[in-house]
């Protein structure tokens, strides 16, 4: 039997080690494409030897269909548009902005699963719904307030949220008949192969950066992930890049987390005759 205080000691590990990433964007001295271009690049190395050493890793890559592969590619595609808009997001507004900004992603799924699949949602949902896009018009508000330049940030961080939502859709798609780490090393690889493009596209230097950049790149890819970081997130800037939250953004960063709980956790009404 597993003991409760390793597994409590786990949990607030990864959620500590989730909560870093925007806090080594912030930290990374380097245009948004290119720190999203590295942190794909080394995840995809790390990830490389246990899709190489696995037999039933390579027998999955090797029986994927072009059909497959495309939606592989697809999806690496969507990352890269989503890194570039959140990353580029971190360099308008607060970290604190940003991240719970980044977190409406459910309510992108809502709507999506509305849409695609028909999904009904309770009243309870919708409501939450709409106190959580309260709380992003709150801090779209108190940024606009502040300078035109957050307001931008805050509408680069929303496009993003909308961006990975459609990335999480077909990776629900794809993780039916892929194993996670084969799906991982294509995504990886092919948005961080969509990044140097762009990257070029826009003469964005790859290299000449400083130490403390490059350990950003590193801990980006070893240690930080998009999800489940929002909270850790804010009170890491706060004590790490002395960020602080104004009245207005807590308002509207409580109203999003109200609003985000009272939707995940009301049940979906499936439309079963359609």
């Amino acid at each position: 039997m597993k003991s409760p205080i390793l597994s409590y000691f786990i949990l607030f590990f990864g959620v500590f080690a989730l909560s870093t990433s925007a806090i080594f964007v912030k930290i990374a001295d380097a245009p948004a494409a290119i720190t999203a271009f590295y942190r794909l690049l080394f995840a995809t190395v790390i990830l490389l030897p246990f899709l190489i050493f696995n037999t039933n890793n390579r027998s999955e890559l090797r029986s994927l269909s072009k059909k497959q592969w495309g939606f592989g590619l697809l999806s690496g595609l969507f990352l890269a548009a989503h890194y570039v808009l959140w990353f580029e997001s971190l360099q308008y507004t607060s970290i604190a902005s940003s991240t719970v900004i980044v977190t409406l992603q459910p309510l992108f799924s809502m709507v999506g699963g509305y849409f695609l699949f028909k999904e009904r949602f309770t009243k309870g949902a919708i409501i939450g719904c709409l106190i959580a896009i309260s709380g992003s018009i709150v801090i779209g508000w108190q940024d606009f307030q502040i300078s035109g330049e957050a307001l931008y940030g805050d509408i680069l961080a929303f496009i993003a949220a909308g961006v990975i939502t459609a990335y999480f859709f077909i990776s629900q798609h794809v993780r039916k008949d892929l194993s996670l780490i084969p799906y991982s090393v294509i995504s990886y690889s092919s948005s961080s192969l969509f990044l140097g493009i762009f990257a070029y596209t826009q003469q964005s230097p790859f290299f000449n950066y400083t130490a403390q950049t490059w350990w950003s790149f590193i801990g980006l890819a070893f240690i930080a992930t998009i999800l489940g970081e929002t909270i850790g997130t804010c009170i890491l800037a706060y004590f790490i890049l002395d960020e602080t939250i104004s009245l207005q953004q807590g308002l509207g960063i409580l109203l999003i987390f109200i609003g985000l709980a009272s939707f995940l956790l009301q049940p979906k009404q499936s439309n079963h005759n359609l």
